[in-house]
């Protein structure tokens, strides 16, 4: 259903979900309403995108890669599996044992969602040297200014 705003309500969505209409997209990110934005919070959240790059590298159980996804506590990552279980990224599967099994996988989607995130991963990584350049050089004038800014405060005081 498109209102005379351009917006289009999402039936069927499950979330009553409003999106931007667009010629060539039918969600926009940049809509409070539209759920592309809770899965884009998913994917690229710290915990979201450090879980997709570890399950790129294969099947794993929750404690692998909670080892695997360094600093993660066990609450995060179940929730954060549970988000992008929801979103069709991973695939959880739980075997009939006992203790139980249960692995995690990427699903198609996750794995081109993974891809796409490793590629930024290795650019951040390949340019880190650039970015600490960066804060040192901000860390830097923030120093002067706070310094000068102080002296000054100094000055009036007397």
């Amino acid at each position: 259903m498109e209102s005379s705003a351009g917006i289009t309500e999402r039936a069927g969505s499950g979330e009553g979900a409003v999106c931007a209409g667009g010629k060539d997209l039918a969600y926009d990110v940049f809509a409070r309403g539209c759920p592309s934005r809770g899965t884009l919070e998913h994917v690229t959240g710290r915990w979201g995108s450090l879980t997709l790059g570890a399950l790129y590298e294969g099947t794993f159980r929750f404690n692998e890669l909670r080892r695997r996804v360094d600093g993660v506590s066990e609450k995060m990552l179940s929730q954060t599996l549970h988000a992008l279980e929801r979103d069709g990224l991973v695939h959880r599967d739980a075997w009939p044992t006992n203790p139980p099994r249960v692995d995690y996988t990427l699903t198609p989607l996750g794995r081109e969602v993974a891809e796409r995130l490793l590629a930024l991963i290795g650019f951040v990584e390949g340019r880190m040297d650039d970015v600490l350049q960066a804060r040192g050089r901000y860390d830097e004038t923030r120093a002067a200014q706070n310094e000068a800014q102080n002296k000054v405060q100094n000055e009036v005081q007397k």
